[in-house]
């Protein structure tokens, strides 16, 4: 009976010495994307829908990912009012194609226009277990580049900062008029 207890109390205190797990929240904010809105060029406060819209990053083989549970074609495309596209979190610029009506069966519908976002970083330390995170801003005098690479003619009729901190993913950063 004195050996059951004994080992009772050595595994209580046991089980009572460990540690927390050192396992980052799913909540726990992280990097930020960038977060771009389109809206309607002829009625500037209505947002609007972009059409089957792929985004890639200069000398990426694979666009941004955007619906995880889709065909190995669709998980690159969006069709809605915003989007959440990443920078790189080692250099102060990131530059992404943004392909228009891009899996068009009439490949003349496709159509490409190219930014330059420039911006410096700031690492924060989050916790132990989550690491740091890298916050953006958008450079005041030069945010962004913005190119036809497909010389198809511009689709992105304007570009504009809306919100230059990159902190948080609940708020616009740029909007796109077309």
């Amino acid at each position: 009976m004195k050996k059951i207890l004994y080992f009772l109390l050595v595994f209580t205190f046991g089980l009572s010495s460990c540690e927390k797990d050192d396992i980052c929240d799913a909540n726990t904010p992280t990097t930020p994307r960038l977060i771009i809105s389109f809206y309607d060029i002829t009625t500037p406060s209505v947002k609007k829908s972009v059409t089957r819209l792929k985004v890639t990053g200069k000398d990426q083989p694979e666009g941004v990912i955007f619906n995880e549970g889709g065909t190995e074609i669709t998980k690159y495309l969006t069709s809605g009012d915003s989007i959440a596209i990443p920078l790189k979190i080692n250099e102060d610029s990131t530059t992404f194609s943004f392909i228009l009506n891009s899996d068009s069966s009439n490949p003349e519908l496709a159509n490409t226009d190219e930014i330059t976002f420039n911006y410096s970083r700031q690492n924060i330390y989050v916790s132990r277990a989550c690491g740091f995170k890298t916050i953006y801003r958008l450079n005041t005098q030069n945010p962004f580049v913005k190119n036809d690479s497909g010389n198809d003619g511009i689709w992105m009729q304007d570009v504009r900062v809306y919100n230059p901190n990159i902190e948080f993913e609940n708020e616009t950063h740029v909007k796109v008029f077309f």
